[in-house]
């Protein structure tokens, strides 16, 4: 990956290696190559970079392990140059240097709305390599280029034709130069999209006659096939996340079949095969999936297909186990749907959208630093929604922005609990790594926010005129509100709120991104600010309790109108036991089926258990019923859905599997089953311990250095076990407080 922090100084230019063609058709692959001599070797760097995504190939060897380089943006504003050693990969004499050109997110089916050429048409390379600091080698009007090579077309969603026939590339040709300039070159500091597990299909007929892999895991990936085969056979490999209610083979369910591609999103490879051993898999194409239907003339005797899940270079540092496999289950779903969409940016999922969304990001956080080292990947993303804010300070609901550009979109921007995660991600990065470099990097695009909603603010619906403290009160705007809540429609919902406004999420949320900006600016030393944010912070806390509660009493049977003030720091200290209790007994009325939405989820066991409804939180959590998490478990799922009903008890599918929002729940096991919360170096281990789960324990290799917290039921006692990097504060759940040095340390209490 990069090894410098700075760029060359250019001697490279842009070179085009295409044809003239049409914008509108699918292209074939491009192949740039350039011959070098060398009389001396020595520390060799070879600074890349594409419209498109390239993989580079020294003297036939692949240089780096960056898969889908050089990563995501909007490429307009910031374009990423990786710096690689190819030291070893040059040698005295003869050197040859081999790039091919896809279409990636550049040109390719992108976004929402699966547009084409939304950066551009074209493709083109830029590179430069240097030997021990002198210019060996650039891009330049000497290189040749060809688009008759094996790989026919490629589309990162769509898929990709590869013909091994075309192995050896023939018909070269000059390339074009291009003045596409420097400007928004910047060197690649983040960690790079990679292949990491690997996982053996299964081949199986299905009831409708159809052969399909099985890989065992939903993930975001690519299938590696290998076989033994006559040219001119062909293997084509549809890969979907689910099989239908009746055992068949469907991608129904995330396949809007609305797409300007005119076949919805196939993801699909198609393969001809050469002569003898075929070993091939995907170079810019990556899909979500855990089946693969075959279609072929060739003999699948001897033949082998393996899942290949690519991701951001993240090492794992959160790891949990308890009594329930169920829950276990339900771990390894989040840390999965993690995974699926941690591509270079945080994603939606891995199949449809392929979305930055920020509301998903938002919530997921807390959850995301505790399961793996995501600091790089996040830090990368919130880049991006500081070049897609507006000057007024706007955050657009995804970045980068990668939809369409019109007038309804744009009044669907800037979301709550959506654009606040501009300043949320920020603190949960903060909370979990303690430096303040995050905070100071995205200060001025949380203050522009505030900025945003303070001028929404002053606007006022009529009904809510007689507020004292209106000025603060956000209900104008479009916000998507508690999203996707059980029970609800969400269409009729996001009518309902753009006519009449959500000011108990709006205003809540106003008030939350104030408060957390007032901290932020008193730990950066910007005491003025501090100030300034926290009367904001008080008005809008005024604002809401006038509207949105009669002065602290809530009435509702929706459980988000408890789980957020109360979460928040909305109600007053003598209120917060009245509402925890009343969301107490609505639980339980629903049987203790959560009817939270996108935004409050996260947070209900927690605001429950530390409110003294321990055994009505881990009933909610161990909710094997729809809506409840163990639900989708018990259909048999590898990664978190998009709904609570992804798979529905008669079996039909619908929406996305691999959505990693809901996940966040397992924050909860870590900052509350167990107990491990860590505040900027502060640790605390307070956990919420209950004999449904018989023992639980939660291991952090966390920044401060490993953490570990666990309990077991024994004896009619609870046996608690730590593990300390640091000193810390124990608070057990029979009350008593410990602050304790570094170290290992049990303790026991009675039932």
């Amino acid at each position: 990956m990069s090894i410098k922090k700075e760029l060359p100084r250019w001697q490279a230019r842009w070179i085009d290696p295409e044809l003239p063609h049409d914008p509108g058709t699918r292209q074939s692959a491009s192949y740039l190559r350039r011959s070098f001599t060398l009389k001396d070797t020595g520390r060799a760097i070879l600074y890349i970079t594409c419209h498109g995504l390239y993989a580079a190939f020294l003297n036939g060897k692949r240089v780096g392990d960056f898969v889908l380089s050089p990563g995501t943006g909007d490429y307009r504003k910031r374009l990423l140059v990786q710096a690689y050693d190819v030291t070893d990969l040059i040698r005295q004499g003869d050197n040859v240097l081999m790039v091919t050109l896809g279409d990636g997110w550049y040109r390719g089916n992108i976004g929402v709305d699966g547009l084409q050429n939304y950066y551009g048409s074209d493709l083109a390379l830029l590179c430069q390599m240097e030997v021990e600091g002198c210019t060996v080698l650039a891009s330049d009007e000497s290189w040749e280029a060809s688009q008759m090579g094996p790989i026919r077309e490629n589309d990162l969603e769509l898929g990709e034709v590869y013909d091994a026939r075309m192995e050896e590339i023939r018909d070269w040709h000059g390339v074009t130069l291009r003045d596409f300039g420097f400007a928004n070159l910047i060197p690649d500091e983040f960690v790079p999209v990679q292949e990491q597990e690997r996982f053996p299909g299964r081949i199986f007929r299905t009831p409708n006659g159809e052969t399909v892999i099985d890989f065992g895991q939903n993930l975001a990936g690519y299938t590696e096939l290998c076989l033994q085969a006559e040219a001119g056979r062909t293997i084509t490999l549809w890969h979907g996340e689910t099989l239908d209610e009746n055992g068949n083979f469907t991608q129904s369910n995330f396949d809007p079949g609305e797409r300007n591609t005119n076949g919805g999103i196939p993801q699909k490879i198609t393969y001809i095969c050469k002569d003898g051993l075929n070993v091939y898999k995907p170079f810019f194409a990556i899909f979500g999936f855990r089946y693969a239907k075959v279609e072929t003339d060739a003999n699948l005797q001897g033949a082998s297909f393996t899942a290949v899940a690519v991701y951001s270079r993240m090492a794992q540092t959160g790891f949990f186990t308890c009594g329930r496999e169920d829950v276990n289950q339900l771990f390894s779903n989040s840390l999965w749907s993690m995974r699926s969409n941690f591509c270079d940016i945080p994603t939606d999922c891995p199949t449809r959208e392929r979305a930055g969304w920020t509301g998903d990001a938002g919530v997921f956080a807390p959850t995301a630093v505790f399961l793996m080292d995501c600091y790089p990947v996040l830090r990368k993303w919130l880049g991006e929604c500081r070049l897609a804010q507006g000057e007024d300070g706007l955050v657009q609901n995804i970045a980068p922005v990668n939809d369409k550009r019109n007038q309804i979109s744009m009044m669907l921007q800037g979301s709550a609990g959506w654009g606040d995660a501009c300043i949320l991600v920020p603190w949960a990065l903060y909370q979990a790594y303690g430096k303040k470099e995050i905070l100071e990097e995205n200060y001025d695009m949380m203050a522009s926010w505030l900025s945003f909603c303070k001028a929404r603010a002053s606007q006022t619906r009529p009904q809510n005129e007689n507020n004292p403290w209106k000025e603060s009160l956000v209900d104008m705007g479009f916000h998507f509100g508690e999203w996707c809540q059980p029970d609800v429609d969400n269409m009729t919902a996001m009518r309902k709120n753009a006519m009449e406004g959500v000011p108990e999420v709006a205003t809540a949320y106003y008030y939350r991104s104030a408060s957390l900006l007032s901290r932020i600016a008193h730990i950066l030393g910007r005491e003025e600010d501090a100030g300034k944010y926290d009367a904001i912070a008080e008005s809008a806390r005024k604002a809401y309790r006038f509207t949105c509660t009669r002065e602290g009493s809530i009435e509702s049977d929706r459980m988000c109108d408890y789980v957020r003030p109360l979460s928040f720091g909305l109600l007053e200290e003598e209120e917060k036991q009245a509402a925890a209790d009343r969301l107490n007994d609505l639980v339980i009325r629903n049987g203790y089926h959560l009817n939270t939405g996108f935004l409050s989820t996260p947070d209900l066991c927690r605001v429950l258990a530390e409110h003294g409804h321990t055994d009505t939180a881990y009933k909610v959590l161990l909710q094997e019923e729809c809506p409840g998490w163990l639900y989708a478990v018990k259909k048999g799922a590898t990664t978190i859905w998009e709904t609570w009903d992804g798979i529905r008890p008669d079996g039909t599918v619908h929406d996305s599997l691999n959505h990693y929002s809901y996940g966040a729940v397992c924050g909860w096991l870590f900052d509350g089953v167990c107990g491990i919360r860590l505040e900027a170096g502060k640790l605390t281990i307070r956990p919420y311990p209950h004999p449904s789960l018989g023992f639980a324990r939660a291991r952090w290799h966390s920044p401060v250095g490993e953490v570990s917290s666990g309990w077991r039921y024994e004896n009619k006692k609870i046996h608690f076990d730590m593990t300390l990097p640091v000193p810390a504060r124990i608070i057990l759940p029979d009350g008593s407080v410990r602050d304790v040095k570094e170290g290992e340390y049990s303790y026991e209490i009675s039932m």
